[in-house]
């Protein structure tokens, strides 16, 4: 764990070292307020709850995340450092994870940032605060989902913005995988059971049902897994590419 705290120390403060960090917060920030309270028209619901708030959540983050996980690798291997990131005396393992740490932790900390929302609700109304902290649940480990396969694509090329194109690309599929305008696509041309697997890679699907205070383990086991997943498969594309080399 040492290790893995090493690597996180370094990339968190180099996201503040530039004003990448930054401005991704204060853009989250904004994006947010703007929806809930304009696009949304909190006010206007006459409902104590932050339903409108987590319902933008999956669309800011395919947008905003990717420029968060595009620099993890694809920087490193522009820059040439990568070679010396993976000789230091660390498991390669612990260099993924620590970097991809860093990431879910700027976006965490913006997560976090938006707790005036949660208190304007509070003074307002009368809300199920477990609901809400269900929300913020299952919008961090979404998070930390759209941060995993970012992860994973930055690592497979030394461009930044095919990195984001990429990481997008493979974002929205995911969240949309569980939509009945996907399905109703497969379900011309597969039987059921495949069907039904694709549906279950939706991360709206999923997240839905956690932000709506229904915090099923196989919810949250979904987003652990994936995040495992995909930490291991970029593992697995640094170690070959160093190989390569």
């Amino acid at each position: 764990m040492t290790s893995v705290f090493a690597v996180f120390k370094r990339e968190f403060f180099a996201y503040f070292a530039t004003p990448l960090a930054v401005v991704f917060i204060v853009i989250f920030l904004f994006a947010m307020g703007a929806f809930t309270f304009y696009v949304g028209r909190f006010f206007d619901n006459g409902v104590a709850d932050l339903s409108v708030f987590f319902g933008y959540h999956p669309w800011l983050y395919l947008f905003l995340l990717p420029a968060l996980s595009m620099r993890l690798w694809a920087e490193e291997r522009k820059s040439g450092t990568v070679e010396l990131l993976t000789t230091l005396p660390i498991p390669l393992w612990a260099c993924v994870v620590g970097k991809y740490l860093a990431a879910l932790a700027v976006a965490a900390i913006a997560l976090f940032l938006t707790f005036p929302i949660w208190l304007t609700v509070n003074l307002l109304g009368d809300p199920d605060n477990g609901v809400i902290a269900a929300g913020y649940l299952g919008s961090l480990l979404m998070a930390g989902g759209y941060l995993a396969i970012g992860s994973c694509v930055s690592a497979a090329t030394e461009n930044q913005v095919v990195a984001f194109v990429a990481t997008v690309t493979a974002c929205f599929l995911f969240a949309l995988a569980g939509s009945p305008l996907v399905l109703d696509v497969f379900r011309a041309v597969l039987p059921d059971v495949a069907v039904e697997a694709i549906a279950s890679f939706g991360f709206l699907t999923h997240f839905t049902a956690i932000a709506a205070g229904a915090l099923d383990v196989r919810d949250v086991a979904f987003f652990v897994s994936l995040i495992a997943l995909f930490l291991f498969v970029n593992t697995a594309i640094i170690d070959l590419r160093k190989g390569g080399r």
